[in-house]
C-alpha cells in the first residue's frame, strides 16, 4: 500500500474525538510547558508517564507527540518574552527575538515563530511520513549482528551528543547499561545483580528512574540553587500580526530553515540546537539587512524557529524506524513505547500500522492546533510566566510521587525514585548528561540480546561482529561519531588557548 493510502487511514484513525482530545490536551500542555523557563518537553513526558498507564498506547502516543510539537513551540515565548531560552534549542531565538520585543516588535516576533513553526512542521511531517517507509524496507534486512551495530552506533552518539564531555558521556552510559543487567537473565534464567530484592528480579521500572532523573532531579537542583531575582517580562505591544513586510522578510527563512533542520534532526547526535545554529547562520548571509542582526531581525527569529521545529519531525524518523532515540525527549518516548510492550523499529510498522500511522497522521493535526492555539492565547501564556518557581516544583514533586506510587503502589519502588532523584542532581550538579542513562537502561539488554544471538549463531566466532559490510559501516560511523567530536573539540581548546596567548602578549 503506498504512503498517502497509509497515511489517509491513519487520518482516520487519529480523527476520532477520543485522540483529538488526546492530542488537544498534549498540545496544550506542551505549550504551556514550553512557555514555563526551565521545563522542557523531556520533563513533561517523563511526568506524564506513571499517569498514561490506563491509557491505551495510541492514545498515550498521541499525547507525548502532541506535548514534543507543542514544547517546541512554547520555547519561543519564553525566549522572546523573557530572553530565557527553555533549552539550547532557542538561544539564536532569544537573541534576536528579545531585540524585538525590546523595540516594541514583540507581536510579529512571536507569529513569525508561530507560523514558521506551523510550516516547518507541517513539512517535516510528511517528510516524516515519506521517509519512514524508505528506511524501514531497508532495516528489515538486519540480523543480529547488524542490530547490534546499530545499537552501538546509538550508545555512541547519544553519549557524544548529550553533554560538553565525550567521557561524561559515556559514564552516564555505563551507569545506564549497568542498571539494565539487573533482573532475571532472559536467556538463563538466572537472577543477577538483585541482591535478595523481589522488586529487582523484573528489572529497573524505566518509568521509574526517568522520573526520577528528570522531575525530582531537576527540582532538587532548582532548590540548591536558591531565591533568584524574578526576570523582566517584555510586554507586548501593538498587534500580534505581520505586516506586509514581515512575509516577505520570513517566508523564505521559514523554508530554509525546514531544509536545514529536519535532516540535523534525523541524524544520530544531530540536535536541534546544530539546526538553529545553521540556520542563523545562512539567514545571516543571505539577508539583505545585516545591521539588524543582532539588534531585532525578524529572519533570525522565522529561520531558526523552522528549523527548531523540523528538527523535532526528524527526531523521529530513527526513533519510529530504528527505535534510536537521538534527543532526551525522544528517549522518553522510547520508554513510552516501551511501557505498552511495543518496541520501535521497523517490525513496529508490520505488527503495528495503525498505531504508527495514526501516530504519524496526528501530527498533523497537533500541527493545526498548535497554530491556533498560540496567537489568540498569547496572553495566558504571558502569565504563566509569572508563576513562582518554588509553587512550581513543588507541584512538580507531588505530581511525580503520586504518579509513580499509582503506576507501581511500592515503598520499594518510592525508594528508588528518591534514589534516582539524587543520582540526577548529582549527575547535574557535575555536568553529567542524563539522558544516556535512560537510553543505556532501555537499550543495553537489547544490545546484549542481540550480541548473544549473533554469536550463538556463529558459535562464539566473534568475526561475526565485522561480517557484514553494513555492520561495518555502522561501527565505522560509531567510532567517527566519538572521534571527531573529541577532536573538534581539542581544536577548539588549542586555538582559545592560542588566542589568549597572543593576547597576553
Amino acid at each position: 500500500m503506498d504512503t498517502l493510502a497509509l497515511l489517509g487511514q491513519g487520518l482516520v484513525h487519529a480523527a476520532q474525538p477520543i485522540y483529538l482530545f488526546y492530542a488537544l490536551i498534549g498540545v496544550t500542555l506542551g505549550t504551556a510547558v514550553g512557555v514555563l523557563p526551565g521545563i522542557g518537553p523531556a520533563l513533561t513526558v517523563a511526568l506524564l508517564l506513571p499517569v498514561t498507564y490506563q491509557l491505551d498506547a495510541t492514545g498515550s502516543l498521541i499525547m507525548f507527540a502532541g506535548i514534543y510539537y507543542g514544547g517546541m513551540y512554547g520555547g519561543s515565548t519564553t525566549s522572546i518574552l523573557l530572553n530565557t531560552p527553555g533549552e539550547s534549542a532557542s538561544i539564536i531565538t532569544a537573541l534576536e527575538g528579545n531585540a524585538m520585543a525590546r523595540r516594541g516588535r514583540g507581536g510579529p516576533a512571536l507569529a513569525t515563530a508561530a507560523i514558521g513553526s506551523f510550516v516547518a512542521g507541517l513539512i517535516a511531517t510528511l517528510a516524516l511520513a515519506f521517509l519512514a517507509p524508505v528506511i524501514v524496507s531497508f532495516a528489515l534486512s538486519f540480523g543480529p549482528a547488524e542490530y547490534f551495530a546499530l545499537m552501538v552506533l546509538a550508545f555512541v552518539t547519544v553519549s557524544a551528543a548529550f553533554g560538553d564531555s565525550a567521557l561524561r558521556g559515556l559514564t552516564a552510559l555505563a551507569i545506564g547499561l549497568t542498571l539494565g543487567l539487573i533482573g532475571i537473565d532472559l536467556q538463563t534464567g538466572q537472577a543477577r545483580l538483585a541482591f535478595g530484592v523481589p522488586n529487582l528480579l523484573d528489572g529497573i521500572e524505566v518509568t521509574t528512574l526517568a522520573v526520577a532523573l528528570f522531575a525530582i532531579g531537576e527540582a532538587m537542583v532548582v532548590a540548591a540553587g536558591g531565591a533568584r531575582a524574578p526576570a523582566m517580562v517584555q510586554a507586548v505591544k501593538g498587534s500580534v500580526w505581520m505586516n506586509r513586510q514581515d512575509w516577505s522578510r520570513s517566508w523564505k527563512p521559514w523554508l530554509r530553515g525546514t531544509a536545514i533542520g529536519f535532516p540535523i534532526g534525523a541524524m544520530p547526535a544531530g540536535g536541534a540546537e546544530i539546526g538553529t545554529f545553521l540556520s542563523y547562520t545562512t539567514e545571516k548571509s543571505l539577508t539583505k539587512h545585516p545591521e539588524e542582526f543582532g539588534k531585532g531581525a525578524i529572519e533570525g527569529v522565522a529561520g531558526p524557529e523552522a528549523a527548531n521545529n523540523a528538527s523535532a519531525a526528524g527526531t523521529l524518523v530513527p526513533l519510529l524506524t530504528l527505535g534510536l532515540p537521538t534527543s532526551a525527549t525522544a528517549a522518553i518516548m522510547l520508554a513510552a513505547f516501551q511501557q505498552f510492550g511495543l518496541q520501535p523499529g521497523p517490525l513496529l510498522f508490520v505488527t503495528s500500522p495503525q498505531l504508527v500511522w495514526g501516530l504519524i497522521a496526528s501530527l498533523l493535526i497537533a500541527n493545526l492546533m498548535l497554530v491556533v492555539l498560540n496567537l489568540p492565547l498569547i496572553g495566558l501564556w504571558v502569565k504563566l510566566l509569572t508563576i513562582p518557581r518554588h509553587w512550581l516544583y513543588a507541584g512538580i514533586l507531588v505530581f511525580a510521587t503520586l504518579g509513580c506510587i499509582g503506576a507501581n503502589p511500592s515503598s520499594v519502588e518510592l525508594g528508588f525514585l528518591l534514589a534516582f532523584g539524587l543520582l540526577g542532581y548529582f549527575m547535574r550538579r557535575f555536568g553529567y548528561p542524563i539522558a544516556p542513562v535512560v537510553v543505556g537502561l532501555i537499550l543495553g539488554p537489547m544490545a546484549e540480546q542481540q550480541l548473544r544471538r549473533a554469536l550463538a549463531i556463529s558459535q562464539g566466532d566473534a568475526s561475526v561482529l565485522v561480517g557484514s559490510p553494513l555492520a561495518v559501516a555502522l561501527l565505522s560511523l560509531a567510532v567517527l561519531a566519538l572521534v571527531v567530536p573529541m577532536i573538534l573539540r581539542a581544536r577548539g581548546r588549542g586555538k582559545m588557548l592560542a588566542q589568549l596567548a597572543a593576547d597576553e602578549d
